[in-house]
């Protein structure tokens, strides 16, 4: 690919197909979290209903990356698909907490990051989020970085294992979600 392609494709992810600006997103992801101090890995192949792990200390979370670019026309939210599939002839499955820690939304016009986790969109299909709204209830979760930063006394008291990666992941992220 030539290097004027490569600079056109990272100013205008517009000019993307789907693929390629789901790999952009993953990507952005990985740096913002790994310039965040975070240790960051792809998984191999496609299999899973994550898209990257990310460990922090001895416990490792699976996230989910999506990303828009651009408004919903005539309403002043950006739609965060939820779930996987809905196509001609595919079901709408949606993510949970059996399957992701994490849910991170890139808003790429606004250059920002959604740190939701999954007990937080696991009933929802679409979330609809207004950047800088003090009415959002979810503008909480806007750069949440920390809630994958979990606390050693958390990781004490709750994770059953910390050899078993996963099961901690689920265990803090119910705990951080207030779920008992």
């Amino acid at each position: 690919m030539a290097d004027e392609n490569l600079l056109n494709e990272t100013v205008n992810p517009a000019s993307l197909t789907n693929r390629q600006r789901g790999n952009f997103a993953e990507l952005a992801f990985m740096r913002k979290a790994a310039s965040l101090g975070l240790s960051v890995a792809k998984p191999w192949g496609e299999g899973e209903r994550y898209d990257i792990i990310v460990r922090v200390e001895n416990v490792c979370w699976r996230v989910q990356v999506k990303s828009v670019l651009a408004k919903s026309p005539a309403k002043p939210h950006y739609r965060i698909k939820t779930s996987t599939g809905g196509g001609a002839h595919s079901r709408i499955i949606l993510y949970s907490a059996k399957d992701i820690d994490f849910l991170a939304a890139y808003i790429i016009p606004e250059d920002s990051w959604y740190i939701f986790p999954a007990t937080v969109i696991e009933p929802r299909k679409i979330m609809c989020i207004t950047p800088g709204s003090k009415r959002s209830k979810f503008e909480k979760y806007r750069e949440a970085w920390k809630l994958m930063k979990p606390s050693t006394v958390n990781l004490k008291a709750e994770a059953p294992d910390a050899s078993d990666c996963v099961g901690a992941a689920t265990a803090v992220t119910t705990a951080k979600a207030g779920i008992s």
